[in-house]
């Protein structure tokens, strides 16, 4: 049976098992069938808890200290969750008592050190968004069950090796958003799968940092000052994440021992070439964007399936590139200097669904595209004209963006090519509104196409009016006179896709209509 409390009339519903009615000090909690009892605008812990609770809820009040006395009787407490109480202090040997506790969520106070005396079952705890300084040896002693140690948002600038030497369990450790610039030496982890010192100051590590880090499988050290990949990283490494520091290049000898890694990012550094760096087997996942690169790297393996490189200074597209990346499914190159695309570059990427290459500058629609392509984005270039010799294979696509282009006209001809096309996105080209032009309407008509069309740039009378809806460009060709009461109907269909673009964006971002959900798994 579950328990709730109607604010609305004051009744408290009794718990299974309890009596009748809670005791007054309970009048703003409540609890369920599974023992669980979360409590509302109380400023300490509630007295007459009942004995047997097992999840104590009592996050977002305004409890600024705890006391030894306040959990005395509760020893069957597994969970127990304060955070966002203003919580400042706690006795020493507040929490000892349960000693069935296994997770403790204190995150979003003003706690300026680690709780003493915590039970030795506790297994997941949860301190971010603190004020913590300093960890001592003492604040984990006993704690041989922890997996979990969460120190975010503190303001901790040292780590002794020795501060977690009790904690030999722990599986992840997250340090993200401290003060961090100073490792004295190794920290003795051996269960360790998880360690991310994000947004710290540290600009080096202990040469043998990572040797009694065996099982770790996830690093991220970004934002931090480093300037080249740290040494000796533990060989099983499935994941490694430097974006934001100031590394320039990478060396062979930084990677190809990784033979695990799966996921590398080093966005926003100043990595200016690869040298072949990124020839590992197992690699999947490789974020390059906002770097210095002026060519894509060399070297690939097979089975990337995700690579951005947008934000560089890359020029040219070859096919020697991307010559045996054929597991290869999301591109991203987008702001870059890119001129020129050889022919048929990517036809070795035979799983190619997600190709971004905005904000370039392309002259002519890319000619040799894989026929796997279903999303194609080449807005924000200087693209003329599209012949259908360029998009006569792209029979997937779903999604085209030309928009921001110098499109002046396009030939009805080549939407035949795109049986599935869902999205298109022509507005921001100097359209000249001629009665060719409108004559492709009854062709996207058929497609219920979601469109973007643009304004006319000539004639000069036309200027403004927006080709895909205008009466006056439609009343000028005799498009009334030819096709009678269906003018109608196509001035309402679209008038509706407009409309219902324009309703999109009015809560959500400007240029929302960009935005793709790249599946990456």
């Amino acid at each position: 049976m579950e328990v709730y409390r109607d604010y609305s009339c004051g009744a408290t519903v009794p718990c299974a098992g309890q009596p009748s009615a809670l005791p007054e000090s309970l009048q703003e909690c409540v609890c369920d069938s599974f023992k669980s009892v979360q409590c509302y605008r109380v400023t300490s812990v509630p007295k007459a808890i009942p004995t047997d609770t097992r999840k104590l809820h009592l996050g977002h009040n305004n409890i600024k200290q705890l006391r030894a006395s306040d959990f005395g009787g509760l020893n069957g407490i597994e969970e127990l969750a304060m955070s966002s109480c203003g919580m400042e202090a706690t006795e020493a040997y507040t929490f000892s008592t349960l000693t069935n506790l296994r997770t403790l969520e204190l995150w979003k106070n003003k706690l300026r050190r680690i709780p003493s005396k915590l039970p030795s079952n506790v297994e997941v705890l949860k301190l971010g968004n603190n004020r913590i300084q300093v960890l001592c040896e003492a604040d984990f002693e006993g704690l041989v069950k922890l997996k979990v140690l969460d120190l975010q948002n503190n303001r901790i600038s040292r780590i002794h090796s020795s501060v977690l030497s009790s904690a030999l369990r722990l599986e992840s450790l997250i340090l993200d958003s401290n003060r961090l610039d100073l490792l004295s030496g190794p920290l003795k982890l051996a269960y360790l799968k998880r360690l991310s010192m994000q947004n710290n100051r540290i600009a080096s590590l202990p040469l043998n940092f990572f040797s009694f880090l065996p099982a770790l499988r996830f690093l991220s050290l970004t934002g931090n000052l480093f300037f080249k990949i740290p040494q000796g990283m533990p060989p099983l490494l499935s994941s490694l994440k430097m974006d934001k520091n100031f590394i320039r290049e990478l060396q062979m000898q930084d990677l190809n021992y990784l033979k695990h890694l799966f996921e590398l990012s080093l966005s926003e550094n100043q990595i200016f070439t690869t040298n072949n760096a990124l020839s590992l087997s197992n690699l999947s996942t490789v974020d390059l964007s906002k770097n210095q690169l002026r060519a894509i790297p060399t070297g690939l393996p097979s089975h990337l399936r995700l690579l951005d490189c947008s934000h560089n200074l890359i020029q040219k597209i070859t096919l020697q590139e991307f010559s045996g990346v054929c597991g290869l499914k999301h591109l991203f190159l987008e702001y870059n200097n890119i001129t020129s695309i050889d022919l048929d570059a990517l036809q070795h990427c035979l799983q190619l669904s997600d190709l971004a290459l905005e904000q370039n500058h392309l002259s002519s629609f890319p000619k040799g595209l894989p026929d796997t392509l279903v999303r194609l984005d080449l807005k924000g270039n200087n693209i003329k004209d599209i012949c259908k010799e360029s998009v006569k294979n792209l029979k997937r696509l779903q999604v085209l963006n030309l928009r921001n282009n110098r499109l002046s006209s396009l030939a009805p001809e080549v939407f035949a090519y795109f049986p599935r096309l869902r999205r298109l996105y022509l507005d921001g080209n100097p359209w000249n509104c001629t009665c060719d032009l409108i004559k492709i309407r009854d062709l996207l008509t058929v497609k219920h196409l979601e469109i973007k069309s643009g304004d006319c740039a000539s004639p000069a009378y036309y200027q403004g009016e927006t080709w895909l809806s205008s009466t006056k460009i439609l009343n000028s060709c005799g498009y009334n006179i030819w096709h009678g009461v269906k003018t109608k109907v196509v001035l309402e269909s679209y008038a509706r896709v407009e409309q219902k673009h324009e309703n999109t964006n009015i809560n959500g971002p400007t240029d929302y209509e960009d935005y793709y959900d790249y599946d990456t798994y």
